[in-house]
């Protein structure tokens, strides 16, 4: 399995509210994107799921198991690349097997046959600074994957690349999850992007993030109920 259930997560920064209420649901093989203006704290939350930070209250469970505050079990790939530059592609994407304890002689094997699926075969030896934008977040994807294939948090993990780039980006991360059968939370302030990459949108409120409303994609299948979509989201994002 894969499922991801968040119940009742707030948050809290120096008596700053940032996070009231949350509860969310990420099905197996399902794709899920947190939709919100910049500053709301979708990274705050993302961060409390991966376990990297500590509700003040609220849980969250995978696989029907309370991962709250414990890390080790999600993906989680930021907007940074966070390549190291002093090791090539191979090496930088076999990071999550070494750190499993699996010895080098057989972490970049298993990494490397994965290179042709991400578009990354021929680059092995390449250095990050040699590789396109695009080419560098499909290398921190893969790290990603390697370490938790199943459950994938990507928090704006496209917003440096330009708008061609960004949506041939999209098409292959679609392509990807089918392959894999992997689920996926996807933090972004895009509209565009959450109605094209979705299955389910959760729209955040401003600071304190609640949950404004949550979307099924599948009751918007055509380009003009899609249209309607937007410029409703649009007004409660206003």
């Amino acid at each position: 399995m894969s499922e991801v259930v968040v119940k009742n997560i707030c948050k809290s920064f120096y008596k700053l509210p940032t996070i009231d209420d949350v509860s969310i649901h990420v099905k197996e093989n399902e794709f899920v994107v947190l939709l919100g203006p910049s500053g709301c704290g979708k990274s705050t939350l993302f961060h409390i799921i991966a376990g990297l930070t500590q509700p003040d209250s609220g849980e969250v469970f995978i696989d029907g198991e309370n991962w709250t505050g414990k890390t080790g079990r999600v993906g989680y790939m930021q907007q940074k690349d966070l390549l190291l530059p002093s090791k090539n592609i191979l090496a930088n994407v076999a990071v999550p097997l070494l750190l499993k304890g699996i010895s080098p002689k057989s972490a970049y094997p298993m990494a490397k046959k994965h290179f042709k699926q991400f578009g990354l075969e021929g680059f092995e030896n390449h250095y990050p600074q040699q590789l396109s934008g695009g080419m560098k977040q499909r290398a921190a994807l893969l790290r990603t994957f390697l370490f938790a294939q199943d459950i994938l948090l990507l928090d704006e993990p496209f917003a440096s690349l330009d708008a061609i780039n960004r949506r041939k980006m999209h098409l292959w991360l679609k392509d990807l999850r089918n392959e894999y059968k992997s689920s996926i939370l996807y933090v972004t302030h895009d509209i565009d992007e959450a109605l094209l990459l979705a299955d389910r949108i959760y729209v955040l409120s401003n600071r304190p993030a609640t949950i404004k409303t949550e979307i099924n994609m599948r009751n918007y299948p055509d380009e003009k109920d899609q249209l309607d979509l937007k410029k409703k989201i649009l007004a409660m994002l206003e």
